[in-house]
């Protein structure tokens, strides 16, 4: 890849690297190089997924799979100092990366999530890393990072260079990157993890997860080929409400008690009083439905405007050298989607997974709402991104 040698070539370690990277706002320039840097090399690139999610999905657990993927982000934000940490939600899953000053509160915090999913949940969490200097010194793949700014107060991260895909497969394959430790007894401080809002129900008649990887070494033509792909599927899902974004006025609905309530209780319940805990909890959720049934504000919160900010705050595209999109279509657009791919495919130009369900679902992490701060992951019902994942591989056999 001398190409991707040329146009991001390495740079020195740095502790407000990601701090300092300047945002891109386009979504459809996700995949241009311009919009990148090479990760420092003393930063450290975490891995964690639920082993298993397959058997979770069947047995309608995928809820609890998110709920522990955003966990894992959550309580890495809850531990850093740095201020900001680059991140990607997986679905079953999360790809962080962390400067050295945070690397052991994080690897702490996130054995601490593995023994919360494995007591509470009964899911195993693995979490590996891998030094970003391992990558660079292996040969041509980089780390490279982009900030994306997904509304006016909340960044997300992006990850190009093959380095991300790399690490996962040495944590895969290689117990040497794994966190076997036993942690001590202390809960993760999972303050800001939120479960209160009902499956987002298709307005359109199918929610549509998309994977898709472009082939190929030269990285320009792979930008194209993303800028296009997102264009293209904008284009079919234009007539749509919302143009196919899955989140939209009319399919957000606050219920009490939020049927996600007692999920959040387990995860976020800590060293309290269970009882004490949930009953505080259920009364908060109460006065928040009110305050949404209502338009009123109160505390900090505004119903209304929330509402507003959580459509704007939805992540529901993202990008670690392979594209995923969520979206709510018809089925007739959703064959022309995959047709579409299918044809890519066909040339040897792309690799792509896809997973059809009724509705989606939504897990939150709420930092500020006087500042708008609060993202909100979605995902497909029924296994979403991960059986997207799952049909990818059968297509490429692995």
């Amino acid at each position: 890849m001398e190409s991707l040698k040329k146009l991001a070539p390495k740079l020195v370690g740095t502790s407000e690297f990601y701090c300092n990277l300047k945002p891109f706002t386009e979504f459809n320039r996700v995949a241009e190089l311009d919009n990148y840097s090479v990760a420092p090399d003393d930063w450290s690139i975490i891995i964690a997924d639920v082993k298993g999610s397959t058997l979770a999905i069947e047995e309608g657990r995928y809820k609890q799979v998110n709920m522990i993927g955003a966990a894992c982000i959550n309580a890495v934000l809850n531990v850093t100092e740095s201020g900001q940490i680059p991140y990607v939600f997986g679905g079953d899953g999360a790809t962080l990366l962390v400067p050295p000053q945070d690397l052991e509160r994080c690897q702490k915090v996130l054995l601490e999530v593995r023994q919360l999913a494995e007591k509470k949940f009964n899911l195993s969490l693995r979490v590996g890393v891998v030094p970003v200097a391992a990558i660079h010194n292996d040969g041509q793949l980089r780390v490279l990072v982009g900030k994306y700014q997904l509304s006016p107060h909340n960044l997300l991260a992006t990850f190009t260079g093959g380095g991300i895909d790399l690490a996962e497969t040495w944590i895969k394959s290689d117990p040497a990157f794994l966190l076997e430790q036993q942690p001590d007894d202390d809960a993760p401080d999972l303050s800001g993890l939120s479960c209160r809002w009902e499956p987002l129900t298709s307005r359109n008649g199918v929610m549509l997860s998309l994977l898709m990887r472009a082939g190929g070494t030269v990285e320009d033509e792979k930008a194209k080929l993303y800028s296009s792909l997102i264009e293209v599927i904008s284009e079919i899902t234009a007539t749509n409400t919302d143009s196919g974004k899955p989140i939209g006025e009319a399919n957000m609905y606050f219920r009490w008690p939020p049927r996600g309530l007692s999920l959040e209780i387990d995860a976020t319940v800590g060293a309290r009083n269970r009882n004490l805990y949930a009953l505080r909890l259920y009364l908060q959720s109460l006065f928040q439905w009110c305050l949404n049934k209502f338009d009123m504000s109160a505390g900090g919160y505004d119903g209304k405007q929330y509402r507003v900010e959580l459509r704007e705050n939805t992540d529901y595209r993202r990008f670690d050298d392979t594209l995923r999109i969520l979206l709510d279509c018809t089925a007739a657009q959703a064959d022309q989607i995959e047709a579409m791919l299918a044809s890519h495919s066909q040339r040897g130009a792309l690799d792509y997974g896809v997973h059809r369900s009724a509705s989606a679902l939504m897990t939150c992490l709420v930092f500020s709402l006087e500042k708008g701060e609060h993202i909100h992951f979605v995902d497909g019902d029924n296994g979403g991104f991960t059986s997207a994942a799952k049909n990818l591989k059968s297509r490429i056999g692995n």
